[in-house]
C-alpha cells in the first residue's frame, strides 16, 4: 500500500508539472519509470529541442507536430532576374531604332492627350485632327518596328496602353465635346462611355487572341477612332440623335465577332474600285465617306454570314 500511495503521488506530481530536482532519489526512480511506460522519454530527448530536466516546451511540441502529406515542402524561390525590354542584339544601334520605334508611340499618346486638352476648351476640330496625327503615328510605329527588326513584347504593350489613351479615352472626349447642345448630355455621356469600354475590351482581346492574317475580328479601335475624328473634323451634316446612334453602334462593333477585312486586302481591291470614292470625294467628301463607313460596317455581317454557309 505503501507503494502503491507513493506511486499515485508521483503519477499526481508529473502531472501538475513538477520538476525532477524536487523528487526525492526514490522518487527520482519511480518518475523516470513512469516516463518510460507512457513514452514521455522519447518527447524529452534534447535533440528536439527540450530540455530534460523541464519537460515539454513550446519548441520541443512544434517540433513533432506531422507535416500534412498534402502539403508539400516549398522550394526556395529562384534568384529573381531582370529581362530586357530589346530581346536579341543590345547594340547601339539596334537600341536607337528601339528609341525611335517607342517615341512615336509616346507621339500618338501625347497627342492624345492635347486633344483631350483642346476638345476641354471647345476647338473640337482641331482636336479631332490630333487624334488623326494619332492614327498616323500608331501605324508608324508598328511599321517601323518590323522594317527595322526590333519588334519586342515590350513595345505591343506599350502601343496598346497608348491605343487605349488615344483612341479609348480621347476619341470619346472629343466626340461629346462636339455633341454638346446638339443631344442630351445624358445620351452623349452613355454613347462615349460604351465607346471607352468596348475599347478596352477590344483593345485586352486582341492582346490574348490569336492573329488572323486576314482578317480583324470586330472594328479595329484604330479605325473606329479615326471614323469618330473624320466626322468630327467635317462636320457631318445629320442630326443628333443620328450621331449618337451611330457612336453606339460603332462602339459595339468593336467588340463584334464579325469579320472585317484588313487595309493590306482592301488595298489589293481591282483599281477601278478606288475611283468611285475618288470621284464621290470631289462631288460631296462628307456623302462619300458616309457611305464607305456604312459599307465597311455592313461587310462584316455579310462575310460572316458568308463564312456560315460555307462552312
Amino acid at each position: 500500500m505503501r507503494r502503491s500511495s507513493t506511486f499515485a503521488r508521483q503519477v499526481l506530481l508529473v502531472r501538475v508539472g513538477r520538476r525532477d530536482d524536487d523528487l526525492t532519489p526514490t522518487e527520482h526512480r519511480y518518475a523516470d519509470r513512469q516516463r518510460r511506460r507512457y513514452g514521455l522519454d522519447r518527447l524529452s530527448r534534447p535533440t528536439l529541442g527540450v530540455d530534460p530536466t523541464l519537460g515539454l516546451d513550446r519548441a520541443g511540441i512544434d517540433a513533432v507536430v506531422p507535416v500534412s502529406p498534402a502539403m508539400p515542402p516549398m522550394a526556395q524561390a529562384d534568384e529573381a532576374h531582370t529581362i530586357p525590354l530589346l530581346p536579341g542584339e543590345r547594340t547601339l544601334a539596334r537600341r536607337m531604332k528601339f528609341g525611335l520605334v517607342n517615341a512615336c508611340t509616346l507621339a500618338s499618346l501625347m497627342l492624345g492627350m492635347l486633344a483631350i486638352f483642346l476638345a476641354m476648351q471647345g476647338e473640337v476640330r482641331i482636336a479631332a485632327l490630333c487624334l488623326i496625327a494619332c492614327v498616323g503615328f500608331d501605324g508608324l510605329d508598328g511599321a517601323l518596328a518590323r522594317r527595322l527588326g526590333v519588334a519586342s513584347p515590350f513595345g505591343a504593350q506599350m502601343d496598346s496602353l497608348a491605343d487605349m489613351c488615344s483612341f479609348g479615352l480621347a476619341a470619346p472626349v472629343v466626340v461629346y465635346a462636339s455633341l454638346a447642345g446638339s443631344v442630351s448630355t445624358a445620351a452623349a455621356a452613355v454613347a462615349c462611355a460604351l465607346v471607352a469600354a468596348c475599347a478596352a475590351i477590344r483593345l485586352a482581346r486582341f492582346n490574348v487572341s490569336p492573329k488572323d492574317g486576314r482578317f480583324f475580328c470586330g472594328v479595329p479601335t484604330t479605325m473606329a477612332a479615326a471614323v469618330l475624328a473624320v466626322t468630327v473634323a467635317i462636320g457631318l451634316p445629320v442630326p443628333g440623335a443620328v450621331l449618337v446612334a451611330g457612336v453606339a453602334l460603332l462602339a459595339f462593333a468593336m467588340v463584334s465577332s464579325f469579320p472585317y477585312a484588313k487595309l493590306a486586302r482592301l488595298v489589293k481591291l481591282p483599281p477601278w474600285l478606288w475611283l468611285a470614292p475618288v470621284i464621290g470625294a470631289l462631288v460631296d467628301i462628307r456623302l462619300t465617306f458616309a457611305l464607305i463607313v456604312v459599307g465597311y460596317l455592313v461587310s462584316g455581317p455579310v462575310l460572316w454570314l458568308r463564312q456560315r454557309r460555307t462552312a
